[in-house]
């Protein structure tokens, strides 16, 4: 990769190396700013957030123990479930308010831990659906076949690009159904990609995926941060975290409770407390616990 193709990725985490490692730190440049986000279940808060910003152009996890708020952060503000309390935006406009499908339009889109592959579809038609503002998808214009159907030869190329980026081409016409579960990781990462976000959300990309696609995965979501793109991750394996997260946040409890980079994170004494209620201590080098 040449030092042009590198430079998104280095600005964007470059600009991390002076941020203090402390929750609810401003970033230099915040592409997405969540305040005082608070829901509830019953008795429960599984979230109550009062501020978290996330710097453009990195990998930023977010960890915790199980039950810590991760997820339910997640479907919140990706319009996926309402919250009693709280305000985010996103490169600078206010989405709190947006169904999940404008969510998305805007240019933040989201992965679920169980995918949600259209089993009957094939993997090409899958990628297909991913794409918004089809004009054969509105009624009259579908009655004219020469107002969409360049738009569609379009789409379907991208479609085909994208099969052919994430190793699944050989699987363009199989239905999604036949594939394993880390082909539909990828062909979910692949149909997010379709909305040409500028933010991806991943949420637990690397469960149930085998070791060899583990890494096909990762080099993924590297390749996607170099190119410039904001990637948020929620991630159980401390290994995958510590290796390729520029930034990481901790949740406790519902709560937001440190922020820095991964050896800041290794030693700090609030994380460690909070993951010796699960398990034990973190050592210095690797982590384990499990998510939500």
């Amino acid at each position: 990769m040449t030092s042009s193709e590198q430079a998104p990725a280095a600005k964007g985490v470059g600009r991390l190396v002076d941020v203090r490692p402390e929750p609810g730190v401003a970033k230099p440049d915040a592409i997405f700013v969540a305040d005082d986000v608070v829901r509830s279940f019953g008795g429960l808060r599984a979230v109550d957030v009062d501020h978290l910003e996330i710097q453009r152009g990195t990998i930023t996890s977010l960890i915790g123990p199980n039950g810590a708020g991760k997820s339910t952060f997640f479907n919140v503000v990706s319009g996926f479930d309402r919250p009693e309390s709280g305000r985010w935006s996103f490169r600078g406009s206010d989405i709190t308010t947006l169904p999940a499908h404008r969510v998305a339009r805007t240019g933040m889109v989201r992965t679920f831990q169980l995918t949600k592959a259209l089993t009957r579809l094939t993997a090409h038609e899958n990628l297909m659906l991913g794409a918004t503002g089809q004009r054969g998808e509105r009624f009259l214009p579908a009655l004219v076949k020469p107002m969409w159907k360049r738009q569609e030869a379009e789409i379907s190329a991208r479609a085909d690009e994208l099969l052919e980026r994430f190793n699944l081409a050989h699987m363009r016409d199989e239905f999604a159904g036949t594939m394993s579960g880390g082909q539909r990781k990828l062909l979910e990462m692949a149909r997010a990609l379709m909305v040409e976000p500028t933010m991806i959300m991943l949420d637990e990309p690397m469960a149930g995926v085998n070791p060899a696609l583990t890494q096909s995965l990762l080099g993924h979501i590297q390749a996607l941060r170099d190119e410039g793109m904001t990637i948020v991750l929620v991630e159980h394996d401390m290994d995958v975290v510590m290796g390729i997260s520029d930034w990481i946040a901790t949740f406790a409890q519902g709560r937001l409770i440190a922020e820095g980079r991964p050896e800041d994170i290794r030693r700090d004494e609030a994380v460690i407390e909070a993951y010796l209620g699960a398990h034990r201590s973190l050592p210095p080098q690797e982590e384990e616990t499990e998510d939500d």
